[in-house]
């Protein structure tokens, strides 16, 4: 390399290091920013979030929670034979609830006890509302007795628990007069009346077939097959009977025959021009 061009570099590079003007203009920029952010920060009060989603959450939840413990202290009152309605106040003070606030009294009067299924308004007071009308053992019967002769099967057992006060006892009372079928799906207890007029004996040939028989699994079409297999021809013609669907058949409108000339009538006519 030439020297000229060697000492020229070498004068640039003596500049460069003792004159670091950018490095420092950067630095400056930098802290400049970070001081105008840290005064700006200073300068605003400090907000609170008074109307966030927990705030409004955690006030829900006390109403509800209020909601829940009044529906559950007036089905246990219903359950205990206490039919006399009480009024809000007589509610939140057996409830243990006097403290809440004015706005939730007021939603649970004009919102949530009135819309609730499970309470029902008795002149400006309040009662439970059961799933069955029924308060002692001669309206529970004939509760039982109207499903069987209407056909509408049996009571959940859950549902005269929630409704018949003092159910346990009751129902012992009842005992020769239900039946008590254990529902597969849920295990739930449906209670049936026991119609012991309708009570017939059955021959042990009978009974022995109905207990022998296995249809398990069986589609209607294997039913059939194994009935028939056995001589029994009772399951024809016992299905839903199909009508046949008849098709519309279009008549064709037959056009009416234009008479041109009237033949019959023309030695008449010929009669008639000779006169």
């Amino acid at each position: 390399m030439d020297r000229s061009l060697m000492r020229e570099k070498e004068a640039f590079m003596r500049r460069a290091i003792a004159n670091p003007s950018v490095e420092v203009k950067k630095r400056k920029t930098e802290s400049s920013h970070v001081d105008s952010a840290k005064k700006k920060s200073a300068s605003k009060p400090p907000t609170t979030d008074t109307g966030g989603y927990k705030s409004m959450s955690g006030a829900g939840q006390h109403k509800f929670t209020a909601l829940a413990r009044i529906v559950k202290h007036m089905k246990a009152r219903h359950q205990d034979g206490e039919t006399h309605p009480l009024s809000i106040d007589e509610i939140l003070d057996e409830t243990n609830q006097l403290n809440v606030g004015s706005k939730v009294k007021q939603w649970l009067v004009n919102e949530a006890l009135p819309d609730n299924p499970k309470i029902q308004e008795v002149d400006g007071k309040y009662l439970f509302k059961p799933a069955l009308a029924v308060r002692d053992r001669k309206t529970m019967l004939k509760l039982l007795r109207h499903h069987d002769m209407k056909g509408f099967g049996g009571v959940l057992l859950d549902d005269i628990q929630e409704s018949l006060p003092h159910c346990d006892k009751i129902m012992k009372q009842l005992e020769k007069d239900i039946l008590r079928i254990t529902r597969q799906t849920d295990k739930k207890q449906i209670i049936f009346y026991h119609d012991k007029g309708i009570q017939f004996p059955v021959e042990k040939e009978f009974q022995n077939l109905w207990r022998n028989t296995s249809v398990d699994g069986l589609q209607d079409d294997n039913i059939e097959e194994y009935l028939n297999k056995q001589g029994i021809k009772s399951m024809q013609d016992t299905g839903p009977k199909v009508k046949p669907i008849r098709r519309k058949v279009k008549k064709s409108r037959q056009r009416a025959t234009k008479i041109s000339d009237n033949e019959h009538m023309q030695h008449v006519l010929q009669d008639y021009d000779a006169v």
